[in-house]
């Protein structure tokens, strides 16, 4: 098997019907022959095997879950469906870290990590106090921590990883006065600002970056994704693009999802088959996706 399991080319650039032709038929060899193919500026990593799982988050965000997976031997295709866009209180989250103290930065997922990271180092490093929501978002602060742990408290994770529980278990220093910033994308839902500030924390929220659908979903790479036994998702977002790319569709198999709220979200976006970690994090949504191959494994069987 190739040392490179995903196969994941940029979309077309061009609407030639040959080349499209070309690209379908350097598809097809790559999941049946091992074969390394380039046609002009695409080039593709092939695998000898067929992708069990769809992994859709950002171009360039999936290596460890790909990577994950091809330890038990599961080949993906990577389906990037949402991408990511920075907002103005971007700017601001970098004065505030300049300009003032907090009890708590509240952190709620690795792409909310990644920005504040940024804003931090560009801020000059100061001292914080981070509370994040689980260990999946723990995980982006590992190398900060390791290089600048005098300054990067990583102080608290709540017992289960919802923003809801975060809000209830924050710890706060009696009936003192309690500042918390939380830089988090402007989808986020309000739990935690309305359950913190009824503990009477003093919450500041910056929406910091947004999701949006990508531009481009290539037609023919979205044709094999549907015939994929799993797709793994990581956001609501990504579910209502993954939602209204198979609606007309008779789609009916399983949903991997990264933790608990975008579980929620596919439910009551209507997908039936959905797995899910009691926590976020590699480990356990990899153990999800196990789970959903091996239960359509056994309905293959039948």
């Amino acid at each position: 098997m190739s040392s490179l399991s995903s196969f994941s080319p940029p979309p077309l650039t061009t609407s030639s019907s040959s080349t499209t032709q070309q690209r379908r038929s350097c598809v097809r060899r790559s999941f049946r022959g091992g074969a390394c193919v380039s046609l002009s500026s695409i080039t593709v990593s092939c695998s000898t095997k067929e992708p069990k799982v769809v992994v859709t988050r950002e171009r360039g965000k999936n290596g460890k879950l790909i990577n994950a997976l091809v330890r038990h031997g599961i080949d993906s295709l990577e389906l990037p469906l949402i991408q990511h866009m920075h907002l103005p209180d971007l700017d601001r989250l970098t004065s505030l870290l300049t300009e003032a103290t907090f009890d708590w930065i509240i952190i709620t997922s690795p792409e909310a990590g990644k920005v504040f990271l940024d804003a931090w180092k560009a801020a000059g490093t100061p001292s914080v106090r981070v509370g994040v929501v689980g260990s999946g978002t723990a995980s982006i602060f590992d190398e900060a921590v390791q290089s600048s742990k005098q300054y990067l408290d990583m102080a608290f994770a709540p017992s289960k990883a919802t923003g809801k529980v975060l809000a209830l278990e924050l710890p706060k220093n009696g009936n003192d006065k309690c500042t918390v910033l939380y830089p988090a994308s402007a989808k986020a839902s309000t739990d935690i600002e309305e359950g913190l500030s009824g503990r009477g924390f003093e919450v500041t929220r910056l929406n910091t970056y947004t999701t949006a659908p990508v531009n481009h979903v290539d037609q023919y790479l979205l044709e094999l994704a549907l015939s994929v036994p799993v797709v793994t998702v990581a956001s609501p977002s990504a579910l209502r693009v993954w939602a209204n790319l198979t609606a007309s569709r008779q789609w009916d198999n399983a949903v991997a999802c990264i933790g608990e709220t975008t579980a929620s979200a596919a439910k009551k976006l209507g997908f039936r088959n959905i797995y899910h970690p009691t926590s976020p994090g590699l480990e356990g949504w990899v153990s999800s996706v196990l789970e959903a191959l091996e239960v359509h494994e056994q309905v293959q069987k039948v």
